[in-house]
């Protein structure tokens, strides 16, 4: 009597496995990098630290004492109520510690804010470059190649002085200055001001997300995937927001990671030479 051998069915273990969305496949080969784990958690640590301001910081945010006979003094400087200066006291008798963490507040918020903006807006907009191509890719990275040729901390410069110097030259509706000084435990004027400064950095923020978008987008285009949507009958935006952005999403995050400490830098720059936030 003879059998019939039954066909051996390999089953594939990644069809049998969850798929798993794209972030959770880049949180997972970034928890395998100890370095960016590490730098992950120091940022984490000041930016919780800003927002435990008013409870970790040991004096008021802008507490003047001129009875102290030293000032400025140095870290560690103990005064009459014998209260620790960590990092000592500035001119006007300042607690420079309190003045570091509720100033980190505005650092940080500046910076997610103007990083969020612009890698969005540059993402999408190399995206549509690199898609489309022809006459479309010619204008917008012209208008890139433009801008990238333009003197940047100047002009930024300019642009502060124009905006910043004034009460109202861009009305903001009244309940986004108020959110944004409850979030910044500041006066309105300073919240303003902060909106300003997000606005003037953003700008020239959104270059180096849209180089990098166009070129994946260019290359993505390409592809048979693309090709077989194309087919099927899914529309350009479908295809530009579901696939090409999420498979080229790698060089953005990594865009966006460095350009939080540029743009930390550039305000800081620009709070220095007297026309961002004091």
């Amino acid at each position: 009597m003879t059998t019939v051998a039954q066909p051996v069915i390999l089953k594939d273990k990644a069809a049998e496995e969850k798929q798993e969305s794209q972030i959770r496949v880049i949180w997972r080969r970034f928890r395998r990098h100890r370095l960016a784990m590490i730098s992950l958690i120091l940022i984490s640590f000041v930016f919780i630290s800003s927002l435990l301001a008013p409870v970790i910081a040991p004096f008021e945010r802008d507490a003047i004492d001129l009875s102290s006979n030293i000032r400025p003094a140095p870290p560690g400087t103990v005064d009459s109520e014998g209260r620790v200066h960590y990092l000592g006291i500035d001119h006007l008798g300042r607690d420079l510690f309190t003045r570091v963490l509720y100033a980190a507040r505005v650092s940080m918020s500046i910076a997610i804010l103007v990083v969020l903006i612009s890698e969005t807006f540059g993402a999408f907009l190399g995206a549509i470059a690199g898609y489309f191509g022809g006459v479309t890719d010619s204008v917008i990275s012209r208008i890139i190649e433009f801008m990238l040729t333009i003197p940047t901390l100047p002009i930024l410069l300019i642009i502060s002085a124009i905006l910043l110097r004034r009460d109202v030259v861009i009305p903001l509706p009244g309940f986004v200055n108020r959110i944004l000084s409850a979030l910044l435990l500041a006066p309105e004027r300073e919240a303003q001001k902060v909106l300003m400064l997000v606005f003037i950095l953003v700008i020239f923020g959104w270059l180096g997300a849209a180089r990098l978008m166009r070129g994946m987008a260019l290359s993505l285009s390409k592809q048979d995937f693309v090709e077989a949507l194309r087919a099927s009958g899914a529309s350009d935006a479908r295809i530009i927001m579901r696939h090409i952005i999420p498979n080229g999403i790698a060089p953005i995050l990594v865009n966006a990671s460095l350009g939080l400490a540029g743009i930390v830098i550039a305000e800081s720059a620009l709070s220095f030479l007297g026309v961002g936030v004091q």
